[in-house]
């Protein structure tokens, strides 16, 4: 007998009356899929029923009973059932696949296909944190290795405080990665512990507004200038420009550009009200992607010989930036002071700023502001931002250039649009003087 659709509510559910024997099933009109078997000793069990595609077979998910189970909390969690039976997968066999004991590596790789990918626009930064903090022992574990279950709070909390001893900040984006794993891992029915990673007290973190000041903007295309890599100077500067994250910068590909409209759509990514994610190209920008199309026959923007196919990591070539940049600034305050500084012939950068910085000391020049202290290939995106503000844009549009999801993610750049926001106040409190003729009056009085 086919099962009736009722709209689920707590006096419906109440009145229904029990089977002779048996069960009998009733359909959820709110949420596809949801069910109440309704059984002849009065046990009524929520479930979801759904043909699964991959299977070519029907299949049913328990949930519980009702009314331990409240409705809202069904229909929940059939929502949620239903976003994996949607992605082709047994909702069953994932759990099955979980009590036979996943490793928190092999987890991840789900996690990464059936959550990240699709919906974080970080997805590639989570990778990289994942191999570097959680594969390895800088943790003071290889958690990776361990299965699931195996996987305790502790664990979790010595990972943060190693990570913490050096970077603070880190330590957070990792245990919030953790975090939202092990919720996924639950979520799809794999994990049915508490969350490791559930009340681990984060460092307190300060806004980084490091970003490149007016006499450091020179200082950094100079150094960009005598860049041996055209693919990495490129980079930097496109980074710079569009204020785009390095992530999304660095898988750049051409079948996400426009162009002749100026326009590059990030896959992947959505803004808040699901539409996607268009970083606006200026003419400079325009120039620099013509320049990276010429002789590239890759579908990346940036290539790179590692297996993505595109540039991965620029730190060496962030750090033989700042030496560059460096060594110049030392060479010329060693000049004032009459002191010839050269690179000598295969001589390295290393060795030519520690030789250089010795040379200083020696002759007592003053060091200070010589290189470009705190400053980190994310800046780049700061400093667009930074700019912005200063020029007068509002928030508005800056955390809409940069992608913010939210305004309170903006507020950082707040502070720097004070002069625009002070000349604009000044101009229309003059307009409103002029009209109301007190500022004439002013101006008439002796």
């Amino acid at each position: 007998m086919p099962a009736s659709t009722i709209n689920f509510t707590k006096t419906e559910l109440a009145k229904l009356a029990l089977p002779a024997k048996g069960r009998v099933e009733y359909n959820d009109s709110k949420v596809s899929g949801l069910q109440l078997r309704v059984s002849s000793t009065g046990i009524k069990t929520f479930s979801v029923y759904r043909w699964l595609k991959s299977a070519n077979k029907p299949e049913r998910v328990t949930i519980g009973r009702f009314p331990e189970i409240s409705i809202e909390k069904a229909r929940a969690r059939a929502n949620e059932i239903n976003v994996v039976f949607a992605s082709g997968v047994s909702p069953n066999e994932a759990k099955r696949k979980g009590r036979a004991e996943m490793t928190l590596g092999e987890f991840f790789e789900l996690y990464l296909d059936r959550h990240a990918k699709p919906h974080k626009r970080t997805w590639l930064e989570d990778q990289s944190k994942f191999r570097q903090y959680l594969c390895t022992d800088k943790g003071g574990v290889n958690l990776a290795a361990k299965k699931l279950s195996q996987i305790e709070r502790g664990h979790v909390a010595l990972l943060h405080a190693k990570i913490g001893k050096t970077h603070l900040i880190t330590a957070n984006r990792v245990i919030a990665l953790v975090s939202s794993i092990f919720g996924r891992a639950i979520e799809w029915g794999i994990y049915d512990k508490l969350n490791p990673a559930t009340n681990i007290k984060k460092f307190k973190e300060n806004s980084r507004e490091r970003f490149l000041q007016r006499d450091e903007l020179p200082r950094f295309f100079e150094a960009l200038a005598v860049e041996p890599n055209d693919v990495i100077r490129r980079y930097f500067v496109v980074s710079l420009l569009t204020g785009a994250r390095r992530g999304n910068v660095l898988a750049m590909r051409w079948n996400c550009i426009d162009l002749k409209t100026g326009t590059w759509v990030i896959p992947g990514v959505e803004s808040k009200n699901g539409v996607p994610l268009k970083v606006v190209l200026g003419p400079e920008v325009i120039e620099i992607l013509s320049e990276c199309k010429r002789g590239n026959d890759t579908e990346w923007v940036f290539p790179g010989s590692g297996k993505s196919g595109h540039l991965t990591s620029p730190k060496k070539a962030w750090k033989r930036l700042l030496d560059t940049d460096e060594i110049v600034q030392l060479a010329r305050r060693m000049g004032e002071v009459g002191h010839k500084f050269l690179v000598g012939e295969g001589e390295s950068l290393e060795k030519a700023v520690v030789r250089a910085r010795a040379e200083a000391k020696f002759f007592d020049v003053d060091t200070a502001g010589t290189r470009l202290e705190d400053f980190r290939p994310h800046d780049l995106r700061h400093t667009l931002g930074s700019y912005q503000a200063i020029t007068g844009t509002s928030l508005l549009i800056i955390g809409k250039s940069l992608g913010h999801k939210s305004l309170a993610t903006t507020q950082r750049y707040a502070h720097l649009d004070f002069d625009p926001v002070r000349a604009s106040v000044g101009r229309a409190t003059q307009a409103m003087l002029e009209a109301a003729g007190i500022q004439a009056n002013k101006k008439e009085a002796p």
